[in-house]
This record gives structure tokens, sequence and C-alpha cells, in this order.
């Protein structure tokens, strides 16, 4: 069976309404097992393990929260052996724009290799049905990415 990883970090409600709604979508493809882990609780083996990867975060001083890039700083170097190639997408809670979060974790993600295929949800304020909507189809769209071999 196919393996989705959702990692991220929230310290609030919006950024888990996220990512309880990118998990609620990416369920609703039965062939692919979607795992949502605490940015904290993740590893090198969660890495490992996946097919693909969603990446969230609250935009925290114009930056990802330091909790997703602890995730990154523990396990890059463990994983360059491996050369992951592995298809993510990401979320982002905004109180400004988001950009900053979405450039730094592009940034990192080009150099595990990861492959960004699919253009960040970014939720500026607070959450909304469209937010929870565009999160759903973002779960969905990359479980049944994984699943067809699209990814």
């Amino acid at each position: 069976m196919k393996q989705l990883r959702i990692i991220y970090h929230s310290q609030g409600r919006h950024v888990s309404q996220m990512a309880e709604a990118v998990l609620r979508g990416a369920r609703q493809e039965s062939e692919v097992e979607s795992r949502l882990l605490m940015a904290g609780d993740a590893g090198l083996q969660d890495l490992l393990d996946a097919d693909a990867l969603i990446f969230g975060t609250p935009e925290n001083f114009g930056y990802m929260s330091g909790a997703l890039k602890d995730f990154f700083d523990r396990t890059f170097y463990p994983a360059e052996p491996y050369k992951l190639n592995l298809p993510y997408a990401l979320f982002v809670g905004a109180g400004n724009d988001g950009t900053g979060a979405i450039t730094a974790v592009e940034r990192i993600a080009l150099g595990y290799p990861l492959r960004k295929v699919a253009e960040p949800v970014r939720s500026v304020g607070s959450f909304s049905t469209e937010t929870d909507q565009a999160c759903e189809e973002l779960g969905l769209s990359m479980a049944a990415g994984i699943s067809m071999g699209i990814f």
C-alpha cells in the first residue's frame, strides 16, 4: 500500500484545522495509507516509508515554524544518502501573506531532493470554508496521484 505522510506543526487551531482537512481528503483514497504527524514526532523513518509528503506550517515571523525547521534539520543529513526525490506539497496558515514560509520550505525541499507537485495552499487570516475545501482537495489529489502512479 502506498504511504502518504502529512507532517505539520501548529500551536493554534488554524493550521491544525488545515491538517485535519488535508487528512480527511487523503483518506478518501482507499489505496493509500495516510498518516498525520506532528513535526516533533516525525523522523527519518517517516521519510523513508513515504511515497509522498505534505508539509504544513504556520507563518512565524515571515518564516516556517521552528518545529518544522527542526524536523528538516534532524532529517536532512541522515536522509542525504537515500536521495529521496519524493513528491511533496505544502499548506501554510498565515497572518501576513505566507510567502516567507513557502519560500523557506521550497528551498529546503530542493536539497533533499523533494519534488513540488502542487501549488501551496495558503490561508491568510482565519480558517474558512474555502480553506477547508482547498486543504481537502490537496490531500485527495496527493493521495490519488501516488495511488495512480502520477507522482
